[in-house]
């Protein structure tokens, strides 16, 4: 069944064209903006979850493509390659931290160290309020199954999590942050360590070049007089 709208604007019919003068709608097509408005709703609260997470401090989920690359100028490559020695030395370094999310951003995972930071955040919050306020935010946007930065852990540490955020505490996320650290760890920290990324910044701090020193056997001007060349 169609419905019919009819519109007479005081049968004014020198109006502009822009103006409607008859519309036909038919359900289908009241159902299509329907859940048009409604995937607009959901795009729009999906931003504002992602709002949460940057006012708490953590990186900006921009693709590499659009962010501006961060300057690393001033990180002396004795200093990057102690990044090296271990992971955990990496992350304890801000300027380690920062480059390691870079790295992550050119893979389409910086939702790791993000979630990772969050934790840590979330684990020296002393309010009981903000506790609970925080827990919410990082599983809205990390943990929920409609999560914008939706981070990769099985079904029982999920469950777990949804459990415990209705009385956080401040170890309600430890078991999936450790998943998270051991994931990065394995599989991320040694592609960072051989990315361009890395390798620029320690190229600086290479062997010094070897000058090749020339054999006396190929030296045929250098002899006593009235002897014979050396062959």
């Amino acid at each position: 069944m169609k419905i019919f709208v009819f519109l007479f604007p005081q049968f004014n019919f020198s109006a502009p064209k822009e103006e409607a003068y008859f519309k036909m709608r038919s359900e289908d097509e009241q159902l299509a903006c329907r859940m048009k408005e409604t995937h607009l709703r959901n795009k729009d609260k999906k931003g504002r979850l992602s709002l949460l997470l940057a006012r708490s401090g953590s990186h900006e989920n921009v693709s590499p493509e659009k962010k501006p690359q961060a300057k690393s100028n001033h990180i002396p490559p004795d200093v990057a390659m102690k990044w090296s020695d271990s992971f955990e030395d990496l992350l304890s370094h801000s300027d380690g931290v920062e480059v390691f999310t870079r790295f992550l951003r050119t893979e389409f995972s910086e939702e790791n160290i993000e979630f990772w930071l969050a934790c840590e955040d979330f684990k020296t919050t002393e309010s009981s309020t903000k506790l609970q306020t925080k827990a919410k935010q990082i599983h809205a946007i990390f943990i929920d199954k409609e999560a914008p930065k939706e981070i990769n852990i099985d079904h029982s540490t999920k469950a777990a999590i949804e459990k415990n955020i209705l009385q956080p505490t401040s170890s309600c996320f430890d078991a999936a942050q450790q998943k998270i650290y051991g994931l990065m760890k394995r599989d991320c920290y040694p592609r960072f360590l051989a990315s361009d990324i890395y390798l620029t910044l320690t190229k600086r701090s290479g062997p010094p070049t070897m000058t090749r020193r020339r054999s006396r056997s190929f030296v045929f001007n250098e002899r006593p007089e009235g002897t014979a060349a050396w062959l």
